[in-house]
């Protein structure tokens, strides 16, 4: 879920494979262009608690988790999908019903990744109401700086990849009608990847509660309809670009 917050910056990114170079010349982008992670990338570097050595296994799962996390939020076809196996990808969350890749697409990665059994009525985040766009704007818009993703742990290698991970952004913008806190929100899990001979990722399975994210989220006041619109214009005026 680690976002961006920009677009059409030409350069490299040193944490994402298949991003920018002549392999992407031709990549339809979901939001106009290649996202720009350089704020991100900042908050990931003061904030991250390992430094892996270049070359190691940590370093090569934690490039994999930002690469496939970019492609599924910013690729907008499926021949653009260099970091997985489009045709035999699959997602889950805590053991729930898995999505392809095409499903990831049209119902959205965040969507996919806050799915609950708790009654609608008591959701603060209902997956079942939010399209692919309207979860994009909503979590950029609540964590401006993005929400970067670190790897902690890697407990064993390739075919099969575990690694306990960690993802934290400060609450800088509205969520929902709830007011931004500045807070640190963060939480933890598990994540179980198996990847083909080429490296590509085929299936991942996610381990985590949910409740984590969401419930810091809304601790802040509530916001009238009126200014949660212009609190959400004012923390991330790129998203006028991007939705």
């Amino acid at each position: 879920m680690e976002e961006s917050l920009s677009a059409g910056v030409v350069g490299g990114d040193k944490y994402r494979s298949f991003l920018h170079g002549e392999g992407e010349k031709n990549t339809k982008w979901r939001f106009g262009a290649a996202p720009n992670y350089d704020v991100v990338n900042k908050l990931f570097e003061q904030g991250r608690t390992k430094i892996w050595s270049s070359g190691s296994l940590e370093e090569t799962v934690q490039n994999l988790v930002k690469t496939y996390e970019m492609e599924l939020f910013h690729k907008a076809c499926l021949d653009d999908y260099k970091s997985v196996d489009p045709n035999k990808f699959t997602l889950s969350l805590n053991g729930r019903k898995a999505f392809s890749l095409a499903e990831l697409q049209k119902l959205g990665g965040y969507n996919a990744l806050l799915q609950t059994a708790i009654p609608e009525e008591l959701r603060l985040y209902n997956p079942a109401d939010e399209t692919a766009e309207s979860s994009h704007k909503a979590f950029t818009t609540t964590f401006p700086r993005g929400f970067a993703v670190e790897v902690l742990h890697v407990y064993s290698g390739p075919p099969v990849i575990v690694y306990k991970f960690r993802h934290w952004g400060y609450m800088e913008g509205p969520f929902k009608d709830h007011a931004p806190t500045g807070e640190l929100v963060q939480f933890y899990g598990m994540t179980i990847f198996e990847v083909d001979e080429k490296m590509r990722v085929v299936k991942v399975e996610f381990f985590y509660d949910p409740g984590e994210l969401l419930g810091p989220l809304s601790k802040g006041p509530k916001l009238d309809a009126q200014m949660e619109a212009s609190a959400a214009a004012s923390s991330c005026p790129v998203l006028r670009n991007t939705g």
